[in-house]
């Protein structure tokens, strides 16, 4: 019997042990990613990016967890992309302009006026051009994962509707910090205030600037509505918004991991684009509720358009001609 006994106590302590092991393993084998932006959780894009990390729990039977940051709550977009290139932040999304420091060719797509619809920047962002691009920014230890979509840009402010382009003159307005955006509201007239996006609304609030620009689903989700008085729908810039994850993560990843991201990503990127379109639809008419709408005539934007020549010019050729002459091909194409 003691014989016995102490058979079955081995066997149990043994089965104890092999459950560990397992428990272990299956711990060793799950990875947590982070995942952060300064967009809010329920803009489109925050939205994209759960979709995203719901996909890619799915697709990796919990393997792989991606934990998601909105409103800039790990720092802000050039502090979550240091921290990407530095391995220590897995993934962040921001405005393609804001890359221009990176390489100055991603400013191919904030030409104002660049795109006449959403279409066609969808085209060059998933064709060769974007392609190419996010391509290069492995020498800079990023892993690009397409282009997502903000939108087209429009001007909010607390002086006056902007429904001409002498409005633009004095105006004091933040501006995403890339020198396109600088040189091109200076060439408008107005003062550009480079500032972080997390900054914006109480800098509205408290009158330290009159006005900013962004996409309507931005403006919404950031309730701007609740600090500004006038929304003039200009759609000067069209923002695509590069998915950017650490090249070194990237490379501490199976195949079959890669792929998981890889699938994930794309899916997302198209939900995103959904979400904005669905959202710009219907937020004209909400924010109509506070505040004053007013839309550009042809004849203004074509105004607007030559106005600002000498800034499309000048960040052409720090694009150079080989991407714009790529751009302008791609453009055509579907023209």
């Amino acid at each position: 019997m003691k014989s016995i006994t102490r058979r079955v106590a081995c066997a149990l302590m043994f089965g104890a042990a092999l459950a560990a092991s397992a428990t272990t393993m299956t711990a060793a084998q799950e990875r947590e990613l982070k995942f952060a932006m300064s967009l809010a959780q329920d803009h489109p894009l925050g939205l994209a990016g759960q979709h995203f990390a719901d996909l890619v729990a799915e697709k990796s039977n919990g393997a792989l967890k991606v934990s998601l940051y909105p409103n800039a709550v790990l720092g802000s977009d050039q502090q979550n992309l240091s921290a990407v290139r530095g391995g220590t932040l897995d993934f962040t999304i921001m405005a393609t302009g804001l890359l221009a420091g990176i390489d100055p060719r991603f400013q191919v797509f904030d030409l104002p006026f660049m795109f006449a619809n959403s279409e066609e920047a969808y085209l060059l962002s998933d064709g060769g051009v974007g392609t190419d691009l996010m391509a290069g920014l492995a020498d800079d230890g990023i892993h690009g994962l397409g282009i997502w979509d903000l939108g087209f840009r429009n001007m909010t402010n607390n002086r006056r509707p902007i429904a001409a382009l002498e409005d633009f003159q004095g105006l004091k307005l933040r501006v995403i910090a890339s020198p396109i955006y600088i040189d091109l509201f200076t060439q408008l007239g107005a003062n550009p205030v480079p500032m972080t996006f997390g900054e914006v609304y109480g800098a509205l609030e408290a009158g330290a600037i009159d006005g900013q620009d962004n996409p309507l689903a931005v403006i919404q989700s950031a309730k701007f509505e609740e600090v500004q008085d006038y929304l003039s729908l200009t759609r000067h810039i069209y923002t695509g918004m590069p998915f950017l994850m650490s090249g070194e993560t990237w490379d501490e990843l199976s195949p079959e991991e890669q792929a998981v991201i890889t699938e994930a990503a794309e899916e997302a990127k198209l939900f995103g684009r959904d979400q904005v379109q669905a959202q710009e639809a219907s937020a004209i008419e909400q924010l109509g509720q506070e505040m004053e709408v007013n839309e550009l005539t042809p004849e203004e934007v074509t105004r607007l358009r030559e106005a600002v020549r000498p800034v499309v010019d000048k960040f052409a050729a720090d694009v150079g001609a080989e991407v714009m002459a790529a751009a302008s091909a791609e453009l055509e194409a579907i023209r």
